[in-house]
């Protein structure tokens, strides 16, 4: 059943079709729960910059979420999404759900009296809207009353006139934090006022030392060492998923999913172990640990190892990568920002390989390995850095139209996994 759904995902992502060349990038609380994400589009491979703010761009956008569907590709969040001056006048936004799209104004569009009218038509029908790149003595301040949002680059704006900014608008619109990249920014940040931040500062954990995991982070971690071993015991993997009641729900929430089809009725653990057999049963338990790992940090975080798992193993058939199981990589890519520990107490008594310990602990040292551009491949990719992209597709031989059908993919499916074995929303 594995191999089948596998090669059809595969046969799927390597089709050479044009492709939408998507990314996002996250939007979050100070409690670092997520809002919703700024989406990013270049209309071809071969471009050299994003066109999230041109009309074709925002178009792309627009009938890309119509094919993928919004909720899979934002997580059921809302999406904001760049506005130039000629899509806001011709009204494409209207194609959106209101209660999930919010309109980005971008700077470069004059405010005149059809742009002041177009806004207050997306207010009445229950659009959001966000003034994007936002700076003191802005053009714009006549839509503020208007809009939802205002988004501040603070690596652009000094802290000063950052605070000064969130003083004078913050009582009448939430105010977002942009590039925000690192720990002290978002202190920053937070100190001068902002209430949302959008960046990556999340994926590096504020407390990187060396503690204890908690028991019940203690509890996943061996039930991935047991199906880490050279040959599985599955009386004791049977063992460690009963003592875990959350397991055993998503075990049997897993079976009667449509991604897995079981037709016959499952009557205990080891019949559902049985059922999927080892090596479904290995994939299952990496994912559903991960996620319930996962619950009190970010979302993002546990969708994000998943989003990584799924794309190293489609793209795994075209590249060389020696022993390592590409999906185990792209899934423990995160483990130590969802733990908050370092990656090498991560996989502290797992029974990894040598070359997969070398290539996770490379991630996090920067020390170049053999599947390093497997690695910048995959982070650049989520990002939409597209030309680290390009450059790292060249090197593996893989063409951009195959890389970003296979991210695309690869989003999709771990939509599809997050319903199929639950965790909570954060």
């Amino acid at each position: 059943m594995e191999t089948e759904t596998m090669n059809t995902a595969v046969k799927t992502a390597s089709s050479e079709k044009p492709s939408s060349c998507l990314a996002r990038q996250p939007i979050l609380s100070k409690d670092e729960k997520v809002l919703g994400y700024e989406l990013l589009f270049r209309e071809s491979p071969q471009e050299d910059r994003f066109n999230a703010d041109l009309e074709g761009g925002t178009r792309s956008i627009i009938d890309t979420l119509n094919v993928m569907g919004l909720d899979a590709v934002c997580d059921g969040r809302r999406a904001f999404i760049n506005c130039s001056h000629d899509m806001l006048l011709k009204g494409f936004f209207q194609l959106l759900p209101a209660e999930k799209a919010v309109v980005e104004i971008q700077e470069n569009v004059p405010v005149d009296e059809r742009v002041v009218a177009a806004c207050e038509q997306l207010r009445m029908d229950g659009y959001e809207i966000a003034l994007d790149n936002f700076v003191p003595g802005d053009a714009r301040e006549k839509l503020i009353p208007l809009a939802n949002y205002l988004k501040i680059d603070v690596r652009r704006v000094v802290e000063q006139h950052c605070a000064a900014l969130v003083a004078k608008h913050g009582a009448n619109c939430t105010m977002i934090a942009q590039k925000v990249e690192t720990r002290l920014q978002f202190i920053a940040a937070l100190k001068d006022g902002f209430t949302l931040f959008q960046g990556y500062f999340f994926r590096h954990p504020e407390r990187m030392r060396a503690r204890h995991i908690p028991a019940n982070q203690a509890s996943q971690l061996r039930l991935l060492k047991a199906i880490s071993a050279p040959e599985v015991d599955f009386d004791a993997v049977e063992a460690l998923i009963k003592q875990d009641a959350s397991l055993c729900y998503r075990l049997l929430r897993y079976l009667n999913s449509p991604l897995v089809g079981v037709s016959n009725t499952v009557h205990s653990v080891r019949h559902g172990i049985t059922l999927l057999g080892e090596r479904e049963l290995v994939r299952w338990i990496r994912m559903a640990t991960t996620l319930i790992m996962g619950q009190e940090k970010c979302s993002d975080l546990v969708l994000a190892s998943l989003v990584r798992a799924h794309f190293c193993e489609l793209i795994a058939p075209k590249v060389n990568h020696g022993s390592c199981d590409l999906f185990l990589i792209g899934m423990f890519s995160l483990m130590d920002a969802i733990l908050e520990v370092p990656m090498g107490i991560v996989i502290e008594g797992l029974a990894f390989d040598a070359e997969t310990r070398t290539e996770l602990l490379g991630m996090k040292t920067g020390k170049p390995t053999a599947l390093s551009p497997i690695y910048e491949l995959m982070v650049s990719r989520e990002a939409g850095e597209w030309d680290v992209v390009a450059r790292h597709a060249k090197k593996l031989n893989l063409s951009l139209p195959f890389v970003n059908r296979a991210f695309n993919e690869a989003v999709s499916w771990a939509h599809q996994m997050t319903t199929a074995v639950p965790c909570e929303k954060k």
